[in-house]
């Protein structure tokens, strides 16, 4: 009875083990899922989609430059074809006014980061007094790597660096994708209005 035991507590170990593993790679977008060629195809038929309607979007057009309308409608479908599994993705969903609307205070909360206390970046995402002579520089950055990634103002250091990760790659594929459909449209000779700008 006690080697059924042992060896059952040792099922339950392994079974949790390969559960928090599971969790944790799903927790940790993959990267290479930006670069293969199905996700790029999925992407260029929605951002295609995306164009055709600021294309039929007249009034859209007419309040705010072309350009700003695709731009909006290209990092749209990218969080599409991100299925809401990123902070960065849900927060270009979700509302992209309210983006834009953090982004202008955060410059307020921190109005002069040079001159500042010594900041680091904490394992629970705050902002916090250090001794260390490069917390200056590594609160800086982190703090300006948040605004820059959408929906990431208030994360762990680390999670951060994984969001930052993603939503590069996904820009990667996004420029390359944009590449090719300006290819087609210039060689097709009837589509160079509607090409978006890169």
């Amino acid at each position: 009875m006690a080697i059924w035991n042992t060896e059952g507590d040792l099922a339950t170990n392994q079974g949790d083990r390969k559960r928090k593993r599971s969790e944790l790679e799903y927790s940790r977008p993959l990267l290479r899922k930006w670069r293969t060629e199905s996700e790029q195809r999925m992407y260029s038929v929605k951002l295609v989609e995306a164009l055709r309607r600021v294309r039929r979007s007249t009034q859209a057009a007419a309040v705010r430059p072309r350009s700003r309308a695709v731009r909006e409608a290209a990092d749209r479908a990218l969080a599409v074809a991100a299925r809401g599994r990123t902070k960065w993705s849900r927060a270009i969903l979700s509302s992209r006014n309210k983006i834009k609307q953090s982004r202008r205070r955060l410059p307020e909360a921190f109005p002069s980061l040079s001159r500042s206390k010594l900041i680091v970046a904490t394992g629970d995402g705050c902002l916090s007094a250090g001794k260390k002579k490069s917390s200056p520089d590594l609160g800086s950055k982190a703090a300006i790597l948040g605004r820059i990634v959408p929906g990431c103002q208030k994360l762990s250091f680390a999670t951060l660096l994984e969001e930052a990760s993603d939503y590069i790659a996904a820009l990667e594929m996004q420029i390359r994708s944009m590449a090719a459909l300006t290819a087609i449209l210039s060689a097709s000779g009837g589509g160079s209005s509607d090409a978006p700008a890169t």
